[in-house]
């Protein structure tokens, strides 16, 4: 099916051109969307009147993609989860983990669907580099950090005890040593 695009659309083209798609695809999703319209010779005059219109929508919406964008780029979470041993978490972090993480941090919009998270659900301790598709050829990144639930008290994200505590444990036991 011929349809002439109303938005850009990733794969497809530009405001204004022309795309073959499924019959499927543009009738299902396409059309109720209102990205594009069947290419026929009507729709095309009538394009043609609009399309300053259109271009100015499009302008406007990527300014607000971009503003967005600039809210959350750099910004590093961290997720403090219980994990075994060997760095596996026991659950996982998800693309809706992630956005209401961000969202309630610094007062975005993200939505779970423009998070991306191309190997599946973060399921290892580590630090992670997640894209973030605002749409509109859109783009931010942001970092995320899974450590395990006791690192802030004192266990390093490997599980082990940081010096520290160890010699304030010994300093105790030095002080609660009988005398000779």
């Amino acid at each position: 099916m011929n349809i002439i695009l109303l938005e850009k659309i990733n794969n497809l083209g530009d405001i204004g051109e022309t795309a073959d798609v499924k019959a499927g695809f543009a009738r299902n999703f396409l059309f109720p969307k209102g990205k594009a319209l069947p290419a026929t010779k009507r729709n095309l005059e009538d394009f043609e009147g609009r399309k300053a219109e259109l271009l100015a929508a499009h302008d406007k919406n990527v300014a607000t993609a971009q503003q967005r964008a600039a809210l959350v780029e750099g910004k590093e979470l961290v997720f403090e989860v219980n994990a075994s041993d060997d760095g596996r978490l026991f659950g996982s972090i998800g693309t809706r983990d992630i956005a209401d993480t961000l969202n309630a941090q610094v007062k975005s919009d993200v939505t779970k669907a423009e998070v991306s998270l191309p190997n599946g659900a973060i399921r290892e301790l580590g630090t992670y580099a997640i894209g973030l598709d605002l749409g509109f050829d859109v783009l931010a990144k942001i970092s995320v950090v899974a450590v395990a639930l006791g690192a802030a008290a004192g266990v390093t994200a490997d599980g082990s005890v940081i010096e520290e505590i160890e010699n304030a444990e010994v300093a105790d036991a030095e002080v609660d040593a009988p005398e000779e």
